[in-house]
């Protein structure tokens, strides 16, 4: 220390009080101006610092101007035609890419004699060219601050000079007061000051050190420059891991040290700052301890273990400095210098707590926004429901995605074996609503459903029964029938969903089931609208239900909902059963459309996706089984009131109703087979329906087109070959004495079985591959290309399955005897370990199980078998198709699933 009181330095450092590095008298050159980052950030220092920048340079810039409040600043071609132009400046800014900054400077510096400090703005300058930069300015006396620095600011002085401390409104978080800060991090710089309000401590000078490699203007500079700053009474310091500025440090007055990084310690590349890649003890641990021993402390400060001393606190968290800072000037009789202003609590402008009670410390409250965003986020807190951002969805999804290595599928986020636990009106409202219902939202699905599955005298039903009597495989008869469900067949129940919507979007209602005064909304409606909830003369060409049936149903719910009471009260008590399905579908949907999960398109076309759900069901039988009042010999009314919507689907494919626990087997091979992922190919051919209509139009979309899409891309080979599992084991049992596949005493010795036919296929295989044939006939549903390898396989889907069945006491002769044949196999050398049973099998086990003790009887066919298990197949996957479609019109753009030309191959 000299006797001045000023510490001498082996190097040049002009700046010997923390009151010089942004004086009022510093006038200011800018290089690169015009730049993307300085036209944003300069005309703000400008004008917050009185007009202290008096020129900037741009080559070819000439005669140009950066516009700010208080008027103009010039731009030329060069500093030295800047001078000549008789500007001067004792301080220059950098803004230059990092390959020009050593030019930059070095011709700032020959130019300007008076030149005395220099910002430098610009990231990752290299270390060769910061060792030039050092020695010209310390050649010719001058300072340096950065690289890679957000400059400095002075709240006394009212300058700012370079970057952006502060931010637009420096005024605001550089408030006057007696802290000095020196951070590493540009952004944190001002966090920190904005922090320090909240404990009533202001700012004397703030600098943003920068972290790049080299620091010009580093630690030692700063605490040497704090000690001769009488209006700075205490310091922080923010680091991190990397260099050894902060190692011998003489620090005289109250600091508080803000370390962070310590998760960089493994890194070997930089993340983040240039310089914050640590070496050689000098990580954030090392670093705290150095600050540690300046302090005389032995740990960490933190709110609940406040350790501290007069000389200082060390923190890892900047949210603790506030705090640790008022600690030791309180020690050191330090008064902060004004009231606190606000708090450090969290405050969200943006609250979601997508429908779930969270418990009090969760449940964050709301707090209005600082203007101008209260009034933005007012006008976006009207918008309801989510908007998605566009873009080409070939081969992309926002709903299902495949593990590559276990081969389940997740659809929106729940995997299928979760939703194999579901039932099969459950997972269709799951499908577009995203979140599964509650009791009550499930006697809603299956009213809705169950309503609209009887089709007697239906155009739909006639389609699919000439499209079955041409001998069409049974997803081509449900194509026929599922484009008979179009706009116009559904338009009423669209119509009373659209003006549903645009009546109650902007109310407080958050839950359809509570009460809600709609008095004045029905008052306001005009004859036109009231007429949309009315009963209409039944057409011709369609059924529709008995809308009187459908409301009692309704009412005698548990709970009520709004929409269904209020298109009863619009429509005198006698609402058209479309307007009934609408505002069930309201209902089901209104608190996921609130908490933006799902989109307005989505919200007002539930009542056309219900209808196609109805369809597929009712249309899978033909018309002989849908009689007036009547279903598959069921009555209607009995329907409604009593069977869930996976029970009518079971009464259309084995024409009763399923005990308890072929209801939970059914439910689970639905469930599996929802969706395989958007590669599939009748995902493809959903979505390849919806890309054709043009989603960015989503009103022009054919969603009824998209399902036929979707079933025309299924066939023998994509859905109908489960059946080829259950011809395997129709084969292996026809001829024995299988009274009941439920009855684990059936008497039958299925490793008898299976070893008879793994040694007859042994020989047969032997003899093909003899004859040099390799298409020879395989093993259905045994063996995976993941699941394999091993000495014993298992595929894990179907082991989640059979603990299920175990669980639930449910067993089937049929699985297992697949775990008897791939024994077999392999016991008689054709197999060179145990394969897998695979979920395929799982499916085929299901439906054969049911459909058994009829077909044993002669009651059923062979080819009624294989129908019924490809339409199995249908029902499960319409329901992950249905979630593709919504989300295909939702995200997608027009044509986006077709191929390039320079893509395609032709093949001569």
């Amino acid at each position: 220390m000299h006797k001045s009181g000023v510490k001498k330095f082996p190097y040049y450092v002009g700046i010997k009080s923390l009151s010089d590095v942004a004086a009022k008298k510093d006038r200011v050159c800018v290089l690169n101006i015009l730049g993307n980052e300085s036209k944003g950030v300069t005309p703000t220092s400008h004008e917050y610092s009185g007009g202290n920048v008096v020129f900037g340079t741009g080559p070819g810039r000439s005669g140009q101007t950066l516009g700010t409040k208080i008027g103009p600043i010039p731009v030329y071609n060069s500093i030295k035609e800047a001078m000549a132009a008789g500007h001067k400046f004792n301080a220059a800014v950098i803004y230059l890419p990092p390959s020009g900054v050593k030019d930059g400077v070095a011709e700032v510096v020959r130019q300007n004699p008076d030149l005395k400090k220099i910002i430098i703005l610009t990231e990752k300058v290299s270390v060769h060219d910061a060792r030039i930069i050092r020695a010209i300015c310390q050649t010719n006396g001058i300072d340096v601050f950065g690289g890679n620095c957000l400059g400095v600011a002075d709240a006394w002085n009212k300058i700012r000079i370079g970057g952006a401390l502060g931010g637009n409104k420096p005024e605001e978080s550089l408030v006057k007061g007696s802290i000095a800060i020196f951070s590493n991090s540009g952004n944190f710089t001002t966090t920190i000051a904005t922090y320090l309000l909240t404990k009533g401590w202001g700012t004397t000078i703030s600098i943003s050190s920068g972290k790049d490699v080299y620091i010009h203007f580093a630690p030692k500079e700063f605490f040497n420059a704090l000690d001769n700053d009488d209006r700075s009474k205490g310091a922080i310091i923010y680091a991190e891991p990397g260099g050894y500025y902060e190692h011998g440090l003489e620090i005289n007055k109250p600091t508080v040290a803000c370390v962070v990084g310590r998760w960089k310690a493994k890194l070997t590349k930089a993340c983040g700052h240039a310089g914050s890649l640590a070496g050689s003890g000098d990580d954030a641990l090392a670093k705290e301890k150095w600050f540690m021993d300046y302090f005389g402390v032995n740990g960490i400060y933190t709110p609940e273990k406040p350790i501290f001393s007069k000389k200082g606190a060390v923190v890892t968290n900047i949210a603790h400095i506030p705090e640790a800072l008022t600690k030791v000037m309180e020690l050191n009789k330090i008064k902060p210098d004004f009231e606190p202003k606000g708090d450090l609590s969290l405050k969200c402008w943006f609250g979601n707590n997508q429908g779930l009670k969270l418990p009090k410390e969760l449940d964050v409250r709301i707090a209005e926004a600082i203007p101008p965003y209260n009034e933005q986020i007012e006008i976006i807190s009207k918008q309801i429901g989510a908007q998605y951002p566009r873009q080409t969805m070939k081969d992309a999804s926002g709903v299902s995605m495949m593990d590559a290595k276990t081969q389940v599928t997740k659809v929106h986020n729940v995997s299928i074996l979760d939703a194999s636990k579901k039932s099969l009106e459950e997972n269709l409202v799951f499908s577009l609503i995203k979140d599964y219902p509650d009791k009550y939202a499930r006697d809603l699905a299956n009213l809705a459903f169950n309503s609209y599955v009887n089709m007697h005298g239906d155009d739909a039903v006639r389609a699919a029964d000439a499209s079955r009597g041409a001998e069409n495989s049974p997803n081509t008869v449900l194509s026929s029938a599922i484009s008979i469900i179009g706009k116009g067949r559904v338009k009423n129940a669209i119509n009373a969903a659209t003006l549903l919507l645009e009546l109650f979007q902007h109310t407080n209602i958050q839950n359809p089931a509570d009460s809600f005064d709609y008095s004045n909304i029905l008052k306001g409606l005009d004859a036109e609208q009231k007429d949309l909830f009315k009963e209409k003369t039944p057409s011709s060409e369609f059924r529709t239900p008995d809308s009187a049936v459908m409301l009692a149903q309704a009412e005698k719910l548990k709970n009520k909902s709004v929409f269904i009471n209020f298109v009863k009260d619009a429509s005198n008590g006698k609402p058209s059963s479309d307007a009934i399905l609408a505002s069930i579908w309201a209902t089901l949907g209104w608190s996921a459309l609130l908490r933006k999960k799902i989109s307005k398109a989505t919200m007002v076309n539930l009542p056309w996706y219900s209808m196609i759900f109805s369809a597929f069901v009712g249309c899978s039988v033909d018309s002989s089984r849908h009689e007036k009042g009547m279903f598959c010999g069921i009555d209607n009314k009995e329907i409604i009131e009593k069977w869930s919507f996976t029970e009518v689907a079971f009464l259309a494919l084995i024409g009763r109703k399923p005990t308890t626990d072929e209801l939970f087997e059914f439910s689970m091979l639905l469930g599996l087979i929802i969706s395989n992922g958007p590669g599939t190919i009748s995902a493809q051919g959903c979505k390849g329906g919806v890309s054709a209509d043009g989603p960015e139009d989503s009103t022009r979309v054919q969603i009824n087109k998209a399902f036929v899409g979707f079933l025309t891309h299924t066939g023998f080979a994509h859905g109908g070959n489960g059946y080829e599992a259950i011809a395997f084991l129709i084969e292996r049992f026809k001829d024995k004495d299988l009274k009941n596949p439920a009855d684990k005493k059936h008497g039958l010795n299925l490793k008898a079985i299976a070893d008879e036919y793994a040694k007859w296929y042994g020989k047969y295989k032997a003899k093909e591959k003899a004859a040099g044939n390799i298409e020879y006939m395989k093993v259905p549903c045994i063996n995976h290309p993941v699941f394999k390898g091993k000495a014993v396989n298992y595929d894990p889907r179907e082991q989640f399955v059979s603990k299920l069945f175990e669980e639930k006491g449910i067993y089937n002769v049929f699985l297992d005897f697949y775990r008897n044949i791939v024994q077999a196999l392999f016991d008689a050398k054709v197999s060179e370990n145990v394969y897998c049973v695979n979920v395929d099998a799982v499916i085929a086990v299901i439906l054969l199980k049911m459909v058994w003790q009829p077909f044993k009887a002669g009651k059923i066919t062979e080819k009624e078998v294989e129908t019924a298990a490809f339409t199995t197949f249908l029902f499960g996957r319409m329901i992950g198709c249905a979630a593709e479609i919504d989300d295909h019109i939702n995200r997608g753009r027009n044509m986006d699933t077709r191929t390039s030309a320079s893509s395609c191959v032709f093949v001569g």
